[in-house]
């Protein structure tokens, strides 16, 4: 799949889908962009800011949501520009499509929405890559259906994000075999390793998470050779507008990301056994 000057693939050099969660101020922004930008360049690793400009699903009515659409894209599109780079963000409502895909070249559905016809619909009619969370109620081999549903509504272009799976209270598991699993339904995929840490609703009145897990979960996910990693970074987590307990300390940006860059080169330099 062909995005600007690099291919996405599970054969294909990594990709990485970064930045921060929500939109909390521009030059804020602008500084994560920055960071991931050069470091992403220097270790050769295909970049896509990634920041929402509303998170319409938090769990208290008091939590912050960002700037809004029309602020949110203001951002995004100086971003883009200023450092060259493809953007993702997250829709919640069809009417959204047409705006979004205007400004980033790849759509996110996020996970509790990703069955809604009307909203895949919405995005499939526009030119964008879509990328669809793997909603945590949802076995892998049931993504099938959502492939189906936004390529009949004309748009093949799809990446699939796993992100764990909803086995109990407060807590999210990844089962690594769903990679091979979404895979085998020949579309790009990635891992969100930010939000597989969280623990839903473990602050009470807001999500809690396991950053200290991020480096060991993302070589879980990257040494099942696929397309590439969906990480959010802060530079102070702890004081993070949105699912800082989850974030990465953009402080350590770099270190993490030679670790994964190397071990996604061993894994894809490997000879597939092709074990039946």
């Amino acid at each position: 799949m062909k995005l600007r000057n690099f291919n996405i693939g599970n054969n294909e050099n990594m990709t990485l889908m970064g930045g921060m969660n929500v939109l909390e101020s521009k030059d804020l922004a602008m500084k994560v962009a920055e960071e991931f930008k050069v470091i992403s360049r220097d270790l050769n690793i295909n970049y896509i800011f990634k920041a929402s400009f509303d998170k319409a699903n938090r769990s208290s009515i008091n939590s912050f949501r960002g700037p809004g659409m029309d602020e949110g894209l203001k951002i995004l599109d100086e971003i883009s520009k200023e450092f060259d780079i493809p953007v993702i963000t997250d829709i919640h409502e069809p009417d959204q499509a047409k705006p979004v895909s205007e400004v980033c070249e790849v759509i996110q559905i996020p996970a509790f929405l990703a069955r809604q016809t009307d909203l895949v619909k919405a995005a499939a009619k526009t030119n964008s890559i879509i990328q669809f969370k793997k909603p945590q109620f949802l076995s892998a081999p049931e993504m099938a259906n959502i492939v189906e549903k936004c390529s009949a509504a004309g748009n093949e272009n799809i990446t699939l994000c796993e992100r764990g799976n909803s086995y109990g209270y407060n807590n999210l598991v990844v089962d690594t075999l769903n990679f091979q699993i979404l895979k085998k339904l020949s579309k790009p995929v990635i891992f969100d390793v930010t939000h597989s840490l969280q623990l839903p609703g473990g602050l009470g009145s807001a999500t809690d998470g396991r950053r200290e897990y991020v480096l060991s979960l993302a070589k879980a996910g990257i040494s099942q050779s696929i397309a590439g990693l969906f990480l959010e970074a802060h530079p102070d987590p702890d004081n993070a507008k949105c699912d800082g307990p989850c974030a990465l300390p953009l402080s350590m940006l770099g270190d993490f990301l030679r670790q994964i860059k190397d071990l996604d080169e061993f894994v894809k330099n490997q000879t597939d056994l092709n074990i039946k």
